[in-house]
C-alpha cells in the first residue's frame, strides 16, 4: 500500500508555526517576482539544499516586511498574487494565483504575509528526515508532497493505524498539518488525498477501488491537464470510471496516454522516484517593461551568475544554454548554443549576452521577462572537449570553484563583476 502525504495550506500553516496570532483568521501568502537579486543593496541570500519540484532555489526571507514594504510598489499600486490561502480564507472565494488586490477585494481582513522560503524549506527538510525514519522508501515530490511505500512492511489492516501516529507525530514535532491518502497504488493515493483534505486520513482498499472513483470528474486525477480534459471529453469521458473500457484507445496514444490509463486503473503504478535528476536547471525572472539595453544585458549578467551558481552545487556540466525575452507587447523570442566545453562562469556569461544581444531585435519595445536555463549535462571527467581550449577551461573551471567556495560561504553576492553593479548619478 502506498501513502501520498500533502501539508495543508503549507505556506501558511510554515508561518503559524511562529505565530500563534494567524490561527483561526483568513490568511495569505503572497508573492512577487524576486526581483532583489538585481538590487546593489548588499543582502545575504541562500541556495536551496532540498531536491525535488520547489518553489525558489534561490532563498530569500521576505516574511519580515510589512504589506507596504513588500506588496506596494514605488507607484502605490498592490502587487503580487496569492500563494496559499488558508481555508479561512478560501471560504471567501479566495485562490491560487489570484492576484492580491483582487483577494482583498473579496475579504478585506485578510492578513496577507510576505514569503519565508528559508523557513519553508527548514520545515520541508525536517518532514523528509521524520518520514524517512518511520517509511521504508519515501520520495519527496515537491516542497509540501511525499509519497511512501509500505509494502511488506506494515500490515494491510493496521496502515491507518500507522497513518493516524504517523500524522500525530508531525503535528507534535513539527506542529504542521497533514493530510494523507491511502491506496494500493501510488497516484490514486494521491487522488485519494484530496478527500482526505483537510487534516485528514482517507483509505480506500483495493476492492473499493473501482467504485470509488467511478463518479469522479477526469479533471481531478492528477496530471490530467486542460489540453487532455478537453481531449478525453472530446471521447465521451467525463470519469474516472469512464476510462478502464477504453483501454484500447489510451494505447494508441502512446506513453502519455499508456501511463494515464495505467495510473488511472492502478496497474504499474507501485514504484516511487526515490533520485529525482534534473534534466534542466533555469531561472528567470518578471518586471515592468525595461527598456533601457544596458540594465537587460546587467540583468542577464546577474542571472547567469546566480545559475552559474545553482549549476555548480549540482556538480553538472550542461553543454547546451538557452535563453528566452518575453517583450511587453507579447511579442517572445528564444535560442540556444551548444558548446563543447567544461563548463566556467566566464565563458557562460559572455555566451549569455551574445546570446541575448542576437536575438533582442525589437529595440523599440520594452522587456518584461528573462529565462536563462541550461541542460544536455555531461560528466565534466568522461567527456571529451575541444583539445584547443581544455587547459584554459580547466584553469577557469579551478577559479569558478574557487569563487564558488567563498559564496557557499559568504553569500552568492560576495563577488560580483563591475558590470553587474548599476551605475547611479
Amino acid at each position: 500500500m502506498f501513502l501520498h502525504l500533502d501539508l495543508d495550506c503549507f505556506f501558511v500553516s510554515a508561518h503559524r508555526t511562529i505565530d500563534k496570532s494567524l490561527e483561526n483568521i483568513p490568511t495569505a501568502v503572497g508573492g512577487r517576482s524576486n526581483l532583489n537579486i538585481f538590487s546593489s543593496k548588499k543582502e545575504l541570500r541562500h541556495i536551496s539544499e532540498n531536491g525535488g519540484a520547489f518553489v525558489s532555489t534561490i532563498l530569500t526571507n521576505e516574511g519580515e516586511k510589512s504589506f507596504k514594504e513588500y506588496f506596494v510598489d514605488e507607484n502605490g499600486r498592490i502587487r503580487g498574487i496569492i500563494t496559499t490561502a488558508s481555508y479561512e480564507a478560501r471560504a471567501y472565494g479566495i485562490k491560487t494565483a489570484m492576484s492580491v488586490n483582487e483577494a482583498l477585494k473579496l475579504c478585506p481582513n485578510l492578513k496577507m504575509i510576505a514569503p519565508n522560503y528559508p523557513l519553508y524549506h527548514e520545515l520541508s527538510k525536517k518532514l523528509s528526515d521524520l518520514l524517512k525514519k518511520e517509511i521504508p522508501l519515501v520520495e519527496q515530490y515537491s516542497i509540501d508532497e511525499f509519497f511512501g511505500d509500505l509494502s511488506g512492511y506494515i500490515k494491510e489492516e493496521e496502515i491507518e493505524e500507522f497513518a493516524f501516529n504517523l500524522k500525530k507525530k508531525i503535528k507534535e514535532e513539527l506542529d504542521l498539518p497533514i493530510s494523507i491518502g491511502i491506496a494500493s497504488s501510488k497516484y490514486l493515493s494521491k487522488l485519494i488525498t484530496e478527500h482526505a483534505k483537510p487534516d485528514g486520513i482517507k483509505l480506500v482498499k483495493k476492492e473499493d477501488i473501482k467504485n470509488y472513483i467511478k463518479n469522479i470528474p477526469i479533471e481531478e486525477f492528477p496530471g490530467i491537464g486542460k489540453k487532455f480534459h478537453e481531449r478525453l471529453k472530446g471521447y465521451g469521458i467525463k470519469t474516472l470510471g469512464n476510462i478502464e473500457n477504453k483501454k484500447e484507445l489510451f494505447y494508441s496514444w502512446k506513453k502519455p496516454g499508456i501511463e494515464l490509463y495505467n495510473r488511472v486503473c492502478g496497474i504499474e503504478d507501485n514504484k516511487l522516484n526515490l533520485q529525482r535528476d534534473k534534466k534542466s536547471i533555469g531561472i528567470g525572472r518578471s518586471f515592468d517593461a525595461i527598456y533601457d539595453r544596458q540594465e537587460l544585458e546587467r540583468r542577464v549578467l546577474i542571472l547567469s551568475r546566480y545559475l552559474c551558481f545553482i549549476v555548480k552545487k549540482t556538480d553538472k556540466n550542461p553543454l547546451s544554454y538557452a535563453i528566452k525575452i518575453k517583450y511587453e507587447s507579447n511579442l517572445k523570442a528564444k535560442d540556444f548554443i551548444n558548446v563543447n566545453r567544461i563548463f566556467n562562469e566566464e565563458d557562460f556569461k559572455k555566451s549569455m549576452i551574445n546570446l541575448f544581444k542576437k536575438n533582442d531585435t525589437h529595440h523599440n519595445h520594452g522587456i518584461i521577462q528573462l529565462n536563462l536555463t541550461v541542460y544536455n549535462f555531461s560528466n565534466p571527467n568522461e567527456y571529451t572537449y575541444n583539445i584547443f581550449e581544455y587547459e584554459s577551461d580547466i584553469k577557469k573551471r579551478e577559479l569558478s570553484n574557487k569563487i564558488q567556495i567563498l559564496r557557499q560561504k559568504y553569500g552568492v553576492d560576495i563577488i560580483k563583476s563591475a558590470s553587474e553593479i548599476k551605475k547611479t548619478i
